[in-house]
C-alpha cells in the first residue's frame, strides 16, 4: 500500500484543524458567516505555515452543497472532490512554474464561464509574487472587477515583491510563523493518533529544527521515525539532526562562565567527536544565552515552562555579568556569520568561543589580564582571582588594541583606515571613556559641524572593525576636547616650525644677508611641509 506522508494526511481540513492562525480563522469565520467575502484574498507567510491550506479551506467554504459557512460538512460530493484534487471548479496554478502573460491570459479566458459544479469558480494562485510584470497586468482588470461567481486566493512568501496596483485589490492576511510548543503539540497529537511511541524530547528537538514550519516540522518526523524504525527517540533524533545534547551547550557556557580555558577545550573536542552542525551549535548557544539575558532582567525566573534546564540557566545568569552575556550572545551570532570563512567549520567554532573567554571585561570575575600583561607560571586553562577593582574609566582593553589612557586615543585613530571628512571627524574627538558597548568622545566645536550621520556612521564603523566588536559612538560637544589627534598634530607641527626657525637663523648665510643687507626673516614663510609633523623645511 503506498505510504502517505504525515505532513500530507494530518492537512487541515476546516479551520478548526488550523495550528497557530487564531487571527486568519476568526477574521475568515466572520466574513462567511455575515456573507462578507471579498471576491481576492493573498495569505502571505514562510513557507510550511499553512497558506494553501487555509485557501483550500476557503473554498470548501465556499462550495459545500449545505451552504457557505465557516463550517464545511466535508461530507458532500464538492467537499470530497477538494479534498481529493478533482474539484472542476477549484483551479490551482504554480506561478513558479507559470509566469508569463500567455499563462494568465488562457486562465483569464475561463474566468466568464459560470461554474460547472459548484457555487464559485476559485483561482488559487501559489507564489503569486513569481509572475511576470506583464502577467500581472493582465490580471489586474479582472482583479478589479471579477464576475459574481469567482474567487481569487493568492499565496506568498515574499508579499513585497507583488505590485501595489494588486496588494490594494486583495485583503491581506499574514501567517504567523508557529512556535515550537505548537509544533511539538500538533506533532505529539499526530503520534498519538498514529499509535506512535514518542519521547517529548525528541518532539521539542524537531519542532526546533522545523524553525517555524509546520509542514518542515512534519517532514522531519516523518524522517525520525523511518530512522528510528517506527520508534521515536531523543538520543535518535540528535543524531539524525547532527544536533549537540543540551547538557553539552550548558557544559561550554560553564566553562566560558568560569573562566577555565583547558576545561572549555576539552568540552569542544567532546562535542567535536559527535561530528556536529556548527553553525547549528552556535545557534544553540546564542538561545540560550538570549535565555540566561531574560532571566537576568525578568529577576532570575523560568523563562520557559517547559524548561528543564531552569536550575543550570538560573547558576549561569547568577554568575555571569549581564553585560558579558550580552557581548558572548553578540560574539556567538558574528561568529555563526563568519563560521563559512574559517578553514574549517571546528576551527571557526573554536576561534569563536575563545573569543568569548579573551574578550572579558576587566571586572568579569576570572577575566583575563586586561593591559594584555603574560599570565603567572602555570595559569593556564585555571580560573584566574576576580579582579579587585574596575578599571579605569578611561581604558580601552580589546583583542589586539590596547589604549591604556586618553593619550593614547590619537595614536588609535591614526591607525583607522579613514579618508576625507570622516578622518577629520576622527581628528577632531577626544577620548573620555567607555563601557563594553560605547565609546564616549569628546568633539571641540570647530569640528561639530562633521557630526552628520554618514560621517558617524563610517567612523563608528572603522572603530568596531579595529576593536573586532561592535561598539556605539556617544559625542559630546565641548570648547575644546582634550588631547585630540588635530591638538596634538598642531602642537607637533608648532614646535617643527620652531625648530626649522632656530636652524634657519643659526645658519651663517642667513647671518651674513642680515648683517651685510639688512634682510630679515618672514617667520609665516616657515612651515613644515608634508604630511608627518617632523618634516623641517
Amino acid at each position: 500500500m503506498t505510504y502517505l506522508a504525515l505532513a500530507r494526511k494530518w492537512r487541515p481540513r476546516t479551520f478548526e484543524d488550523v495550528v497557530g492562525q487564531p487571527h486568519i480563522v476568526r477574521a475568515l469565520a466572520n466574513a462567511l458567516a455575515t456573507g462578507r467575502v471579498h471576491h481576492a484574498f493573498l495569505f502571505a507567510g514562510t513557507r510550511g505555515v499553512g497558506k494553501t491550506t487555509v485557501a483550500r479551506i476557503l473554498a470548501r467554504c465556499l462550495n459545500c452543497e449545505q451552504g457557505v459557512s465557516a463550517t464545511p460538512c466535508g461530507t458532500c460530493k464538492a467537499c470530497m472532490a477538494i479534498e481529493e484534487g478533482r474539484f472542476v471548479d477549484l483551479i490551482e496554478v504554480d506561478a513558479a512554474s507559470r509566469t508569463g502573460i500567455d499563462d494568465i491570459r488562457e486562465l483569464l479566458d475561463n474566468v466568464q464561464y459560470t461554474p460547472g459544479a459548484g457555487r464559485y469558480k476559485v483561482y488559487l494562485v501559489d507564489e503569486v509574487h513569481m509572475l511576470s510584470k506583464p502577467a500581472f497586468n493582465a490580471l489586474l482588470k479582472t482583479l478589479e472587477e471579477p464576475p459574481p461567481h469567482v474567487k481569487f486566493l493568492f499565496a506568498t512568501t515574499d508579499p513585497q515583491k507583488l505590485p501595489v496596483t494588486v496588494l490594494s485589490r486583495c485583503l491581506q492576511f499574514n501567517l504567523k510563523r508557529l512556535s515550537v510548543a505548537q509544533i511539538a503539540g500538533r506533532m505529539e497529537r499526530i503520534c498519538a493518533a498514529e499509535g506512535l511511541p514518542a519521547d517529548g524530547g525528541a518532539l521539542v528537538r524537531l519542532a526546533r529544527a522545523a524553525a517555524g514550519s509546520m509542514r518542515d516540522g512534519l517532514s522531519l518526523l516523518d524522517q525520525a521515525l523511518a530512522f528510528g524504525n517506527g520508534r521515536l527517540a531523543e538520543a535518535d533524533v540528535i543524531e539524525m539532526l547532527g544536533s549537540v545534547d543540551r547538557s553539552r551547550v550548558l557544559a561550554l557556557l560553564q566553562a566560558l562562565c568560569g573562566g577555565d580555558g583547558s576545561t572549555l577545550l576539552a568540552r569542544i573536542r567532546e562535542v567535536d567527536e559527535l561530528v556536529p552542525d556548527y553553525g547549528g551549535l552556535l545557534d544553540d548557544i546564542a538561545a540560550t544565552l538570549q535565555q540566561i539575558a531574560v532571566m537576568q532582567v525578568a529577576g532570575m525566573g523560568p523563562v520557559d515552562e517547559e524548561e528543564t534546564d531552569t536550575a543550570a540557566l538560573q547558576a549561569l545568569a547568577g554568575g555571569m555579568d549581564p553585560e558579558v552575556t550580552q557581548l558572548h550572545y553578540q560574539i556567538a551570532i558574528l561568529g555563526r556569520r563568519d563560521l563559512g570563512l574559517a578553514p574549517e567549520p571546528r576551527l571557526g567554532f573554536e576561534m569563536t568561543l575563545l573569543r568569548m573567554l579573551a574578550f572579558h571585561p576587566a571586572q568579569m570575575p576570572g577575566a583575563m589580564p586586561a593591559t594584555g600583561a603574560p599570565r603567572p607560571a602555570g595559569s593556564a586553562g585555571r580560573p584566574r582571582p576576580a579582579v579587585a577593582a574596575v578599571a579605569p574609566a578611561t581604558a580601552v582593553t580589546t583583542p589586539g588594541v590596547v589604549l591604556e589612557d586618553a593619550g593614547d586615543w590619537p595614536a588609535f585613530v591614526q591607525s583607522l583606515p579613514l579618508e576625507g571628512a570622516a578622518r577629520q571627524l576622527a581628528m577632531h574627538t577626544g577620548f573620555l571613556g567607555r563601557t563594553p558597548f560605547e565609546l564616549r568622545l569628546g568633539i571641540d566645536r570647530t569640528g561639530s559641524h562633521l557630526l552628520t550621520d554618514q560621517l558617524k556612521g563610517r567612523l563608528s564603523t572603522a572603530i568596531s572593525e579595529r576593536l573586532g566588536a561592535a561598539v556605539t559612538l556617544r559625542f559630546e560637544t565641548r570648547e575644546t576636547a582634550a588631547d585630540t589627534p588635530a591638538a596634538r598634530s598642531g602642537l607637533a607641527q608648532e614646535e617643527a616650525v620652531q625648530r626649522a626657525r632656530r636652524a634657519i637663523e643659526a645658519d651663517p648665510n642667513v647671518r651674513a644677508l642680515g648683517d651685510e643687507l639688512g634682510a630679515e626673516l618672514v617667520p609665516a614663510s616657515i612651515r613644515p611641509v608634508g604630511r608627518g609633523a617632523g618634516n623641517d623645511q
